[in-house]
């Protein structure tokens, strides 16, 4: 199948259209380097450099069937992405004229998004649900004068380890209810969720909030980028590798997020349907594992993608490519998995759980993080 060159009104429409029709699919796929989707990218793109497609298309684009559209900076990259995902066997295959400079240059703004920009949606779950904050100068006057708080950091450990507000701890996002007992054991502590700015943050405060922890809950206004505006220093360091909750937690947690899951209908998913699923060339699934990535190198199931679940609440688009796919979240723990699932369901997205997925057994060794499986249709 010949590689298409599109208009920007075509991709426009694309968009538009297929954001109102249940199961239209589209992948975007920006395949600058990551220092330039990191200056300035399409909300709506998920970034796959040229260098690591050939390595990394199959993971991402599980269907070789699905409308691919491929933007670059104006020069040659889609042109090669295209070639490679050509000689890959995938025959939808569309290339942006002009890259995003040519998009630009059309006097637009941006592109109608698929894939909501966590800011956007953590600051409307903010507006509607009336999340409480609290700002840098006034947490740290807690600090001074001795106060019962405890900040909590819903990013990665990676994240972490690079920068943080002094005296927070490290428990990615999805995880918070999971762990919250062990990190936070007294009713009585003022918690502080905090990020690098808006987006985990305040999913993470309200995760605690809809759950109906007995404590009094905050997100950081702007998080580590608020405490540096307001003149304070941030601590680096490595932290302790996440040990399996204690039983108090792991129950405290399962009873908490019950709450969440009255609150949304959360379907499950067995293993016969998310065959049928796979098997379907129509659509596009993703089995995404929420845990935290070194977990998933230990053992779990064929054919899933490591997508550490605070991560894929706020920024989903960086784990999937396609709009309009299924995702079938599997782990093993519920209250994780309900947690992520609790959020992705009001993002728009179709996702279901695969209850009791992980074998006993190590799985062997992969080259990489994220899936390698063969694509399918």
């Amino acid at each position: 199948m010949s590689i298409r060159h599109i208009h920007r009104a075509t991709l426009q429409k694309w968009l538009t259209e297929g954001a109102a029709i249940a199961g239209e699919e589209l992948a975007l796929v920006d395949v600058r380097s990551e220092s330039a989707f990191a200056k300035g990218h399409p909300f709506f793109a998920t970034n796959v450099p040229l260098a690591r497609l050939e390595k990394e298309a199959r993971s991402f684009l599980p269907r070789k069937t699905v409308r691919t559209v491929l933007v670059d900076d104006g020069g040659s990259d889609a042109e090669e992405a295209a070639a490679i995902l050509e000689r890959l066997g995938y025959t939808d295959i569309n290339i942006l004229e002009g890259g995003v400079p040519g998009w630009m240059a059309g006097g637009e703004n941006g592109l109608p998004t698929f894939d909501i920009p966590g800011i956007i949606f953590s600051q409307s779950i903010r507006d509607t649900r009336g999340t409480p904050s609290i700002s840098a100068n006034e947490l740290n006057e807690l600090y001074k004068a001795g106060a019962d708080v405890v900040v909590l950091d819903t990013r990665t450990v990676e994240e972490f380890e690079s920068y943080h507000v002094p005296g927070a701890r490290s428990l990615p996002g999805s995880e918070i209810i999971h762990r919250f007992l062990d990190y936070v054991p007294s009713p009585e502590t003022f918690v502080v969720v905090s990020c690098a700015g808006l987006p985990r943050a305040i999913i993470g405060a309200q995760s605690l909030i809809d759950a109906g922890v007995p404590n009094r809950v905050a997100f950081l206004e702007d998080g580590t980028s608020g405490w540096t505006r307001a003149g304070l220093e941030l601590e680096s360091g490595p932290v302790d590798r996440f040990d399996a909750p204690s039983g108090k937690a792991a129950a405290f947690g399962a009873s908490h997020v019950q709450a969440l899951a009255d609150r949304v209908n959360i379907d499950r998913i067995s293993r016969d349907e998310l065959a049928g699923w796979l098997a379907d060339e129509t659509r596009t699934t993703y089995v995404l594992d929420v845990r935290l990535a070194p977990e998933f190198g230990k053992r779990h199931f064929p054919g899933s993608v490591s997508a550490p679940g605070g991560q894929l609440l706020a920024v989903s688009h960086r784990s999937v490519a396609v709009r309009g796919a299924r995702l079938v979240l599997v782990g093993d723990s519920d209250t994780v998995l309900t947690t992520t699932a609790y959020w992705l369901k009001q993002r728009g997205w179709d996702v279901r759980i695969l209850p009791d997925a992980l074998p006993k057994e190590a799985t062997p060794p992969r080259e990489a993080v994220r899936g390698l499986e063969p694509a399918h249709g």
